[in-house]
Protein backbone atom coordinates (compact mmCIF):
# COMPACT_ATOMS: atom_id res chain seq x y z
CA UNK A 1 0.00 0.00 0.00
CA UNK A 2 2.53 2.20 0.88
CA UNK A 3 4.27 1.60 -2.90
CA UNK A 4 1.04 2.36 -4.22
CA UNK A 5 0.76 5.13 -2.49
CA UNK A 6 4.22 6.52 -3.79
CA UNK A 7 3.27 5.56 -7.28
CA UNK A 8 0.13 7.90 -7.08
CA UNK A 9 2.58 10.56 -5.79
CA UNK A 10 4.94 9.85 -8.17
CA UNK A 11 1.56 10.63 -11.20
CA UNK A 12 0.37 13.69 -9.57
CA UNK A 13 4.43 15.38 -9.96
CA UNK A 14 4.37 14.09 -13.31
CA UNK A 15 1.12 15.11 -14.44
CA UNK A 16 1.91 18.73 -13.43
CA UNK A 17 5.52 18.23 -15.23
CA UNK A 18 3.58 17.32 -18.20
CA UNK A 19 1.13 19.89 -18.14
CA UNK A 20 4.56 22.77 -17.48
CA UNK A 21 5.69 21.36 -20.73
CA UNK A 22 3.11 21.85 -22.99
CA UNK A 23 3.52 24.08 -25.67
CA UNK A 24 1.10 27.07 -25.96
CA UNK A 25 0.03 26.32 -29.43
CA UNK A 26 -0.84 23.02 -28.76
CA UNK A 27 -4.34 22.14 -30.66
CA UNK A 28 -6.47 20.99 -27.62
CA UNK A 29 -9.15 23.52 -27.14
CA UNK A 30 -8.04 25.04 -23.60
CA UNK A 31 -11.28 24.67 -21.61
CA UNK A 32 -11.61 21.22 -22.71
CA UNK A 33 -8.29 20.62 -21.28
CA UNK A 34 -8.44 21.95 -18.22
CA UNK A 35 -11.39 19.99 -17.27
CA UNK A 36 -9.56 16.97 -18.29
CA UNK A 37 -6.87 18.04 -15.74
CA UNK A 38 -8.94 18.69 -13.15
CA UNK A 39 -10.32 15.09 -13.75
CA UNK A 40 -7.00 13.43 -13.54
CA UNK A 41 -5.92 15.66 -10.21
CA UNK A 42 -9.58 15.11 -8.74
CA UNK A 43 -9.02 11.13 -9.42
CA UNK A 44 -5.35 10.78 -8.52
CA UNK A 45 -5.80 12.62 -4.86
CA UNK A 46 -8.55 10.54 -4.53
CA UNK A 47 -6.75 7.37 -5.06
CA UNK A 48 -3.91 9.08 -2.69
CA UNK A 49 -6.67 9.50 -0.13
CA UNK A 50 -7.70 5.83 -0.63
CA UNK A 51 -3.95 5.04 0.13
CA UNK A 52 -3.68 6.65 3.12
CA UNK A 53 -6.90 5.51 4.51
CA UNK A 54 -6.13 1.95 4.01
CA UNK A 55 -2.85 3.10 6.28
CA UNK A 56 -5.01 4.59 8.57
CA UNK A 57 -3.56 7.70 8.11
CA UNK A 58 -7.16 9.56 8.21
CA UNK A 59 -5.65 13.18 8.51
CA UNK A 60 -3.54 12.82 5.19
CA UNK A 61 -6.81 10.94 3.54
CA UNK A 62 -8.80 14.07 4.49
CA UNK A 63 -6.57 16.51 2.75
CA UNK A 64 -5.89 14.19 0.07
CA UNK A 65 -9.75 13.93 -0.64
CA UNK A 66 -10.32 17.45 -0.27
CA UNK A 67 -7.66 18.78 -2.82
CA UNK A 68 -9.65 16.38 -5.11
CA UNK A 69 -12.73 18.09 -4.41
CA UNK A 70 -10.62 21.40 -5.01
CA UNK A 71 -9.84 20.18 -8.46
CA UNK A 72 -13.24 18.88 -9.15
CA UNK A 73 -16.29 19.55 -6.83
CA UNK A 74 -18.77 17.21 -8.34
CA UNK A 75 -16.16 14.16 -8.57
CA UNK A 76 -18.38 11.75 -6.65
CA UNK A 77 -15.46 9.25 -5.90
CA UNK A 78 -14.00 11.57 -3.85
CA UNK A 79 -17.06 12.47 -1.86
CA UNK A 80 -17.97 8.54 -1.22
CA UNK A 81 -13.88 8.27 -0.06
CA UNK A 82 -14.57 11.36 2.14
CA UNK A 83 -17.56 9.80 3.95
CA UNK A 84 -14.67 6.67 4.50
CA UNK A 85 -12.85 8.51 6.18
CA UNK A 86 -15.28 10.77 8.34
CA UNK A 87 -17.02 7.80 8.97
CA UNK A 88 -13.93 5.75 10.71
CA UNK A 89 -13.80 9.50 12.34
CA UNK A 90 -17.02 8.99 13.78
CA UNK A 91 -18.04 12.03 12.03
CA UNK A 92 -21.70 11.01 11.21
CA UNK A 93 -23.42 13.78 10.29
CA UNK A 94 -20.57 14.87 7.89
CA UNK A 95 -20.22 11.28 6.65
CA UNK A 96 -23.79 10.70 5.47
CA UNK A 97 -24.06 14.25 4.01
CA UNK A 98 -20.69 13.12 1.95
CA UNK A 99 -22.51 10.00 1.13
CA UNK A 100 -25.61 11.92 -0.08
CA UNK A 101 -23.40 14.04 -1.96
CA UNK A 102 -22.14 11.47 -3.70
CA UNK A 103 -25.40 9.97 -4.78
CA UNK A 104 -26.89 12.73 -5.93
CA UNK A 105 -24.00 13.10 -8.37
CA UNK A 106 -24.37 9.84 -9.37
CA UNK A 107 -27.67 7.78 -8.01
CA UNK A 108 -26.29 4.12 -9.40
CA UNK A 109 -22.55 4.49 -8.24
CA UNK A 110 -22.70 0.60 -6.88
CA UNK A 111 -19.86 1.66 -4.22
CA UNK A 112 -21.08 4.25 -2.83
CA UNK A 113 -24.31 2.92 -2.73
CA UNK A 114 -23.05 -0.26 -0.45
CA UNK A 115 -21.41 1.89 1.48
CA UNK A 116 -23.80 4.30 2.60
CA UNK A 117 -26.04 0.85 3.20
CA UNK A 118 -23.21 0.03 5.31
CA UNK A 119 -23.36 2.72 7.32
CA UNK A 120 -26.69 2.53 7.98
CA UNK A 121 -26.82 -0.66 9.08
CA UNK A 122 -24.27 0.22 11.90
CA UNK A 123 -26.59 2.20 13.09
CA UNK A 124 -29.37 0.11 13.30
CA UNK A 125 -30.95 1.56 10.41
CA UNK A 126 -31.50 -1.67 8.60
CA UNK A 127 -34.70 -1.00 5.90
CA UNK A 128 -32.87 2.45 4.91
CA UNK A 129 -29.65 0.26 4.94
CA UNK A 130 -31.31 -2.66 2.81
CA UNK A 131 -32.63 -0.06 -0.08
CA UNK A 132 -29.21 1.22 -0.94
CA UNK A 133 -27.46 -2.25 -0.73
CA UNK A 134 -30.52 -3.10 -3.35
CA UNK A 135 -29.55 -0.74 -5.43
CA UNK A 136 -25.84 -1.52 -5.69
CA UNK A 137 -26.83 -5.11 -7.00
CA UNK A 138 -29.20 -3.85 -9.52
CA UNK A 139 -26.09 -2.13 -11.26
CA UNK A 140 -24.76 -4.92 -13.73
CA UNK A 141 -21.51 -3.21 -14.12
CA UNK A 142 -20.85 -3.50 -10.36
CA UNK A 143 -17.66 -5.16 -10.16
CA UNK A 144 -18.08 -6.69 -6.49
CA UNK A 145 -21.52 -7.42 -6.02
CA UNK A 146 -20.54 -10.08 -3.59
CA UNK A 147 -19.95 -7.48 -0.87
CA UNK A 148 -23.34 -6.12 -0.80
CA UNK A 149 -24.86 -9.77 -0.69
CA UNK A 150 -22.54 -9.68 2.15
CA UNK A 151 -23.41 -6.71 3.84
CA UNK A 152 -26.65 -7.21 3.20
CA UNK A 153 -26.88 -10.62 5.14
CA UNK A 154 -24.45 -8.68 8.10
CA UNK A 155 -27.65 -6.45 8.35
CA UNK A 156 -30.20 -9.19 8.09
CA UNK A 157 -28.37 -11.30 10.99
CA UNK A 158 -28.44 -8.12 13.26
CA UNK A 159 -32.20 -7.73 12.82
CA UNK A 160 -32.23 -11.19 13.71
CA UNK A 161 -33.44 -12.38 10.11
CA UNK A 162 -31.37 -15.13 9.84
CA UNK A 163 -33.47 -17.17 7.30
CA UNK A 164 -32.52 -13.68 4.66
CA UNK A 165 -29.06 -13.97 6.30
CA UNK A 166 -29.06 -16.92 4.83
CA UNK A 167 -30.05 -16.36 1.28
CA UNK A 168 -27.66 -13.40 1.06
CA UNK A 169 -24.57 -15.41 2.43
CA UNK A 170 -25.52 -17.96 -0.11
CA UNK A 171 -25.51 -15.29 -2.74
CA UNK A 172 -22.32 -14.14 -2.18
CA UNK A 173 -20.96 -17.36 -2.48
CA UNK A 174 -22.60 -18.37 -6.31
CA UNK A 175 -20.85 -15.03 -7.35
CA UNK A 176 -17.23 -15.51 -5.16
CA UNK A 177 -16.76 -19.31 -3.79
CA UNK A 178 -13.85 -17.76 -1.61
CA UNK A 179 -15.94 -14.84 -0.09
CA UNK A 180 -14.32 -15.11 3.26
CA UNK A 181 -17.05 -12.90 4.88
CA UNK A 182 -19.65 -15.20 3.73
CA UNK A 183 -17.91 -18.20 5.15
CA UNK A 184 -17.17 -17.03 8.35
CA UNK A 185 -20.98 -16.16 8.63
CA UNK A 186 -21.94 -19.31 7.47
CA UNK A 187 -19.81 -21.39 9.48
CA UNK A 188 -21.05 -19.28 12.54
CA UNK A 189 -25.20 -19.48 11.51
CA UNK A 190 -24.58 -23.31 11.30
CA UNK A 191 -22.28 -23.90 14.85
CA UNK A 192 -25.01 -21.42 16.30
CA UNK A 193 -27.77 -24.44 14.73
CA UNK A 194 -25.54 -26.99 16.72
CA UNK A 195 -24.47 -28.35 12.84
CA UNK A 196 -20.87 -28.70 13.76
CA UNK A 197 -19.94 -30.75 11.13
CA UNK A 198 -21.14 -28.33 8.30
CA UNK A 199 -19.75 -25.44 10.25
CA UNK A 200 -16.32 -27.23 10.21
CA UNK A 201 -16.45 -27.19 6.49
CA UNK A 202 -17.48 -24.14 6.13
CA UNK A 203 -14.48 -23.21 8.16
CA UNK A 204 -11.77 -25.41 6.12
CA UNK A 205 -13.21 -23.18 3.12
CA UNK A 206 -12.33 -19.97 4.97
CA UNK A 207 -8.92 -21.23 6.01
CA UNK A 208 -7.87 -22.00 2.28
CA UNK A 209 -9.26 -18.32 0.92
CA UNK A 210 -5.93 -17.22 2.46
CA UNK A 211 -8.26 -14.61 4.82
CA UNK A 212 -5.96 -13.81 8.27
CA UNK A 213 -7.88 -15.27 10.98
CA UNK A 214 -9.69 -12.87 13.46
CA UNK A 215 -10.55 -13.14 16.98
CA UNK A 216 -13.89 -14.06 15.99
CA UNK A 217 -12.93 -16.36 13.03
CA UNK A 218 -10.14 -17.83 15.95
CA UNK A 219 -12.68 -18.27 18.77
CA UNK A 220 -15.41 -19.39 16.50
CA UNK A 221 -12.77 -22.27 14.66
CA UNK A 222 -11.60 -22.73 18.38
CA UNK A 223 -15.54 -23.82 19.22
CA UNK A 224 -15.82 -26.31 16.44
CA UNK A 225 -13.01 -28.47 17.44
CA UNK A 226 -13.91 -28.60 20.60
CA UNK A 227 -17.12 -29.84 20.41
CA UNK A 228 -15.51 -32.04 17.52
CA UNK A 229 -13.29 -33.48 20.51
CA UNK A 230 -9.96 -32.40 18.50
CA UNK A 231 -8.32 -30.76 21.55
CA UNK A 232 -4.67 -30.37 19.61
CA UNK A 233 -6.58 -28.38 17.15
CA UNK A 234 -8.55 -26.60 20.14
CA UNK A 235 -5.02 -25.81 21.94
CA UNK A 236 -3.75 -24.54 18.31
CA UNK A 237 -6.40 -21.97 17.72
CA UNK A 238 -6.38 -21.14 21.60
CA UNK A 239 -2.46 -20.62 21.24
CA UNK A 240 -3.42 -17.98 18.07
CA UNK A 241 -5.90 -16.59 20.07
CA UNK A 242 -3.90 -15.58 22.76
CA UNK A 243 -0.83 -14.94 21.10
CA UNK A 244 -2.40 -12.36 18.35
CA UNK A 245 -5.37 -10.75 20.68
CA UNK A 246 -4.35 -10.60 23.77
CA UNK A 247 -6.95 -8.15 24.81
CA UNK A 248 -9.59 -9.18 22.94
CA UNK A 249 -12.91 -10.15 24.36
CA UNK A 250 -12.39 -13.52 23.32
CA UNK A 251 -9.00 -14.37 24.72
CA UNK A 252 -10.72 -13.32 27.64
CA UNK A 253 -13.68 -15.55 26.92
CA UNK A 254 -10.96 -18.18 26.49
CA UNK A 255 -9.23 -17.51 29.93
CA UNK A 256 -11.97 -17.63 31.98
CA UNK A 257 -13.66 -21.20 30.03
CA UNK A 258 -16.90 -19.42 28.95
CA UNK A 259 -16.89 -21.30 25.27
CA UNK A 260 -21.15 -20.67 25.02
Amino acid sequence: MKRAVMIVWSMLLAGCAAQQATPAFAPEQPATRQLADARTRADLHTQLGAGYFELGNYQVALESLQEALRAEPNYAPAHNMLALVYMQLGEDVLARQSFERALQINPMDSDANNNFGWFLCQRKRYDEAMKYFMIALKNPLYQSPDKSYVNAGICSRDRGDNAAALRFFEQALKLQPAQPSALYHLADMAFRRGQVGESKEYMVRYSRTGAPFSAEALWLALRIERARGDHQAEASYGQQLRKNFPNSPQTQALLDRQFE
